[in-house]
């Protein structure tokens, strides 16, 4: 009997793979049976440890660069999984943001998503098959206060996966949404402990998420299991965005 949400034969490719979320997502995907190609831009070393551990390949590309997005395709190989979650934050107050903060906010989470998945479309509409999940946030959409620039990138993510559901379905293609909430992670270490507390206090389950929790919701939508699920955004939240 096959296992639940199995990934087995299928190869995937996530990006922003080598720590926190995305590291969490190699791992699910490749314990479901993927062959995984780990995307990432900095931390080699961590990227490739991580590739050793469970049996991966890493490969490095900064995929706010639309040659170097096209490459990472294309090294990955004939791609049966596409997880887009390469994304940084440069927080501040729009009044004082500078453009370079804007632009590489907004070309790193959004452009990326473009990039990627423009150049994964034609092969996976050729063989009528394949599954994208693009991480989002639930400040993609509630925002959050000195966030302008990180909001409207993940809130764009959103857009842009409902419109890309439409463009692939009739060729049996899916393309859906994880959208965490605050989730225990190195961006989320540094925030101060009275701002954690009132997002503990409006979180319905009362804590914070594990990486893992999103890497499972990730796990099933690009499983044959979510075969008739396309086009939609799944809050892995604790209920936050209720």
């Amino acid at each position: 009997m096959t296992p639940f949400c199995s990934l087995a034969g299928k190869t995937a490719l996530v990006t922003g793979g080598s720590r926190g979320i995305g590291a969490a997502i190699v791992r699910e995907l490749a314990g479901a049976g993927a062959s995984v190609v780990v995307g990432y831009r900095t931390g080699a070393d961590e990227a490739n440890a991580l590739a050793g551990e469970v049996g991966a390949r890493a490969v490095q590309a900064d995929v706010s660069s639309p040659d170097e997005a096209a490459r990472l395709v294309e090294a990955a190989g004939d791609l049966d999984v596409l997880v887009n979650n390469a994304g940084l934050t440069r927080d501040g107050l729009l009044a004082r943001m500078p453009d370079e903060d804007w632009r590489e906010v907004v070309e790193t989470n959004l452009s990326s998503v473009f990039y990627t998945c423009r150049a994964v479309t034609r092969p996976m509409m050729k063989k009528r098959a394949g599954a994208i999940v693009n991480v989002s946030s639930i400040v993609g959409l509630r925002g959050n206060f000195g966030q302008t620039n990180y909001a409207a990138s993940k809130a764009g993510i959103i857009g842009f996966t409902k419109s890309l559901a439409r463009e692939l379905g009739s060729r049996g293609v899916r393309a859906n949404v994880v959208a965490p909430g605050y989730v225990q992670t190195r961006l989320t270490d540094v925030i101060p402990d009275e701002a954690k507390e009132l997002m503990l206090q409006n979180t319905p389950l009362g804590r914070l998420g594990d990486p893992l929790d999103v890497a499972r919701a990730v796990r099933f939508l690009c499983s044959d299991e979510a075969s008739f699920i396309t086009g939609e955004v799944l809050l892995v939240d604790g209920g936050l965005g209720m």
